[in-house]
């Protein structure tokens, strides 16, 4: 085999393998990484700091910023995801956001905040 066969075959090696081991372990992680965050999510929204936008997205409601970093985190993620389901769909991450903003609206629970498609915040 000549070098630039042998070269070949590793790089479809590496790719496939990362391909085939690194999509679902980054899936997963992601969803690790919600799921852990969620119980403080929960608690902010029920106080009243953070509420849910209509792309989809947490932000602060009023003057208090508590857990700014783990807010971050979850957005980051869940523009991740968003992403991932877009480029699976046909369609771009802001849709995919604003759909699931549409499915947190219908499952959130009395008193948490909401923004409404023209960006006005409201409590359920």
């Amino acid at each position: 085999m000549n070098r630039k066969g042998y070269l070949f075959w590793i790089m479809a090696a590496l790719l496939a393998t990362s391909f085939l081991f690194s999509t679902p372990v980054f899936a997963g992680d992601i969803k690790a990484r919600m799921k852990s965050r969620l119980p403080k999510i929960v608690q902010l929204k029920a106080k009243g700091v953070i509420g849910e936008t209509n792309d989809g997205f947490l932000a602060f409601v009023g003057a208090q910023k508590a857990e700014q970093d783990l807010v971050a985190a979850e957005n980051e993620d869940r523009k991740k995801v968003y992403q991932a389901i877009a480029k699976q769909q046909g369609t771009s991450a802001k849709v995919v956001g604003q759909r699931r903003a549409l499915q947190i609206a219908e499952k959130a629970q009395p008193g948490e905040w909401l923004q409404d498609a023209g960006g006005k915040w409201y409590r359920k």
